[in-house]
């Protein structure tokens, strides 16, 4: 294991790595493991990838996000532009379907809401919105429609996993309830941990992931 020291040298490295950011702007403080990223970005997209890059680092456990987003010289847009500049992005989609998702933008922050059938569906809208010039934050609140004719079964997903090369499955643990799974036991990084959820979340049916994964390099 690294020392808290080496962690935040590595992540720092990773900031300045990463060509969509300005590592000036952001500040790197780790304690046990846990990253805390501190400072003042124009963009929640900037904001979103200083929090990937922290989690590609190799032994980070947990980052906590202290980071702003704050607009300068005319950068912000009014909630209405921002509101039909996320109807139009969604308008355009041939992934989430037509009029299946609504938005509420109050002060500069986006809320998602409405039913859609699969899990990349509710990412793909989230994706389109969340580079929106004077967006500061959203809240995706879109649920899946649940499909009581396909029962989800505990093998196939034991078995998405281990086909996984990213993935010990061996060393997760999962727990089935309706259309809802539960997800517990040990991964080596954040990169594991979003594996097996994509594995998870691509299985017919399911409609909510609870991922109670422990992040503990070894």
């Amino acid at each position: 294991m690294k020392t808290d020291f080496e962690l935040q040298q590595d992540v720092l490295d990773e900031l300045l790595w990463d060509p969509s950011l300005d590592s000036a702007e952001i500040g790197v403080s780790v304690n046990d493991g846990v990253v805390t990223l501190s400072g003042v970005v124009n963009s929640y997209t900037k904001k979103l990838a200083a929090e990937k890059a922290a989690k590609r680092v190799k032994d980070v456990t947990a980052v906590a996000m202290e980071i702003d987003v704050h607009f300068f010289n005319g950068e912000g847009k009014s909630d209405i532009d921002i509101a039909h500049a996320g109807l139009n992005a969604l308008s355009w989609s041939t992934v989430v379907p037509k009029d299946s998702v609504t938005i509420k933008v109050e002060d500069s922050w986006l809320t998602l809401d409405g039913e859609v059938e699969w899990q990349y569906q509710k990412q793909a809208a989230e994706n389109l919105v969340k580079d929106l010039q004077g967006v500061k934050g959203v809240t995706n609140l879109i649920r899946l429609k649940p499909t009581p004719n396909q029962s989800i079964v505990k093998d196939a997903i034991r078995k998405a996993l281990e086909r996984s090369a990213d993935v010990e499955a061996a060393a997760i643990n999962i727990i089935t309830e309706g259309n809802h799974i539960i997800l517990k036991g040990k991964v080596r990084s954040w990169g594991e941990r979003n594996e097996v959820e994509k594995a998870v979340w691509a299985t017919p049916g399911v409609v909510d992931v609870k991922d109670e994964l422990i992040v503990a390099p070894y």
